[in-house]
């Protein structure tokens, strides 16, 4: 039987026994109907698998899919060449989100008459209505033993497509688990990731952490964002003991060097430990430094691109987990950060910087947590805060810039096969920000706006995500 064979199979084997982490929302039988995956359901049509092998809620991985990822996307069995596959076999997924949702903002200035822009108040804008989500068109696979690929073809709602991952991959090099190649455009080694949570909203589907910048600060960086470079990584058998060191071009993953010749860092470490009668108990710690241009050379006045000079530095560094406690998953995640002055103040590196200005800093924390009611259902919620520690600009209000965000939800799986799945998908999300709101119509409306306005976004969002 495939479960069975090779070193994966055993380790699956193994969780399946002992109720390993993510097994026990449905560790009574591998019949119970499997949760929504990024991941394709083409890897389960491959191997025979159900899709709850590698998942606990799609798109999360559990244990064992993470060491299914670390193995380069190989079981360990004559099934991993594509030279054993049937010629009609295709590792293709199709993934996108017919909705209803609602979107709501407080606190913008407005033309009080459209049209005539010479008396401004505030208002609530709110829109809402049947959409669509962009989609995602997905292939992954092994190119040969120890040699894998992805690619991720995926468009906005209104079908611009671009290349969100791409990479070929190397795998046990040198004969070790512990030297692994990573080469093209791909998801950083987020403990706690973005690309397969559990939020679809426009509030909730992404982590305020990952992409705060302050007020007043020009670096677009997101830490959940596709980079491009080369990443090495290693592990043990089953991957309870993981690192990853990645060189990255600083770019924040767009392509064509957009930006010059200079380099970002990334590295991660993650311990896995199996605690009895709850599964396995993951934390890890993580260390981004990274550079971003400031000043563009030019010809007719115009920026050239790629020719970013005068690099100011950053960096994200943190802690984060994956908890089980009985059916329900707690996810923690901290993190400091910082960027240079001339970043933080958008400040050309060829001019001077504003009189006592210096490096913003602020701390970002949240805490995401998922019940496991049974195979079929998982309740979803986020806490999540980021407060300033430092402004750029001495005299700023500290609390400028600070966020609250909080989300609910819920999925129910009426069914996952190999071949395709369906999701329904509710969640709220709202999102306070101080200082969100536009000062030009200071002085009007009541009471006027001012730098610590509150403006409070929600989303409310009813969904069919499906994958086929």
């Amino acid at each position: 039987m495939l479960l069975t064979t090779g070193i994966l199979g055993a380790i699956l084997t193994a969780n399946l026994a002992t109720g390993n982490g993510a097994y026990r929302a449905y560790a009574a039988s591998l019949n119970a109907t499997a949760h929504k995956t990024k991941t394709i359901p083409a890897f389960a049509r491959k191997y025979g698998l159900r899709c709850s092998a590698c998942h606990t809620a799609w798109p999360e991985l559990n244990a064992f899919g993470q060491a299914f990822r670390d193995n380069g996307y190989q079981l360990g069995n004559e099934r991993d060449s594509p030279i054993f596959q049937n010629p009609t076999y295709l590792p293709i997924a199709l993934r996108i989100t017919p909705q209803f949702h609602e979107e709501s903002t407080t606190n913008q200035v407005v033309d009080a008459v459209p049209g005539d822009s010479s008396i401004k108040v505030q208002r609530r804008l709110t829109t809402h209505g049947v959409d669509l989500s962009g989609m995602d068109f997905w292939t992954a696979g092994t190119l040969y033993k120890d040699i894998s690929f992805v690619l991720l073809f995926s468009s906005d709602n209104l079908a611009s497509f671009h290349f969100e991952s791409a990479f070929i991959r190397f795998d046990n090099l040198a004969g070790s688990p512990w030297l692994n190649a990573k080469v093209g455009k791909f998801e950083l080694d987020n403990l706690i990731s973005e690309k397969r949570f559990l939020f679809l909203s426009n509030n909730g589907g992404l982590y305020q952490s990952y992409h705060f910048a302050p007020i007043g600060d020009n670096n677009g960086f997101g830490i959940g964002d596709n980079q491009l470079g080369v990443e090495l990584a290693g592990h043990n058998v089953g991957s309870y003991t993981r690192y990853t060191a990645s060189i990255l071009s600083s770019s924040d993953g767009q392509p064509g060097l957009v930006t010059g010749n200079s380099y970002d860092g990334f590295f991660t470490f993650s311990q896995a430990f199996q605690v009895p009668s709850l599964g396995v108990e993951r934390i890890g710690a993580y260390y981004y430094l990274g550079q971003m241009p400031t000043v563009y050379r030019t010809s007719g006045g115009a920026p050239i691109a790629g020719s970013g000079v005068d690099n100011k530095t950053f960096y994200r560094v943190g802690l984060a987990g994956d908890l089980y406690a009985g059916p329900i998953e707690v996810l923690p995640f901290y993190m400091h950060a910082r960027d240079d002055p001339f970043l933080g103040t958008s400040t050309p590196g060829n001019q001077a910087l504003p009189a006592g200005a210096r490096g913003p800093q602020w701390n970002a924390e949240f805490v995401e947590t998922h019940e496991y009611v049974n195979a079929r259902f998982v309740l979803t919620q986020r806490a999540e805060f980021v407060r300033m520690a430092q402004q750029a600009i001495p005299g700023t209000p500290t609390n400028v810039g600070d966020i609250d965000a909080y989300s609910l939800g819920l999925r129910w799986m009426p069914f996952m096969f190999s071949r395709a799945g369906l999701a329904l998908h509710s969640e709220y999300s709202l999102v306070r920000t101080v200082g969100g709101a536009p000062l030009s119509g200071d002085g009007v409306g009541t009471p006027p706006l001012t730098p610590t306005t509150n403006v409070w976004s929600s989303s409310l969002l009813f969904a069919f995500d499906f994958a086929f």
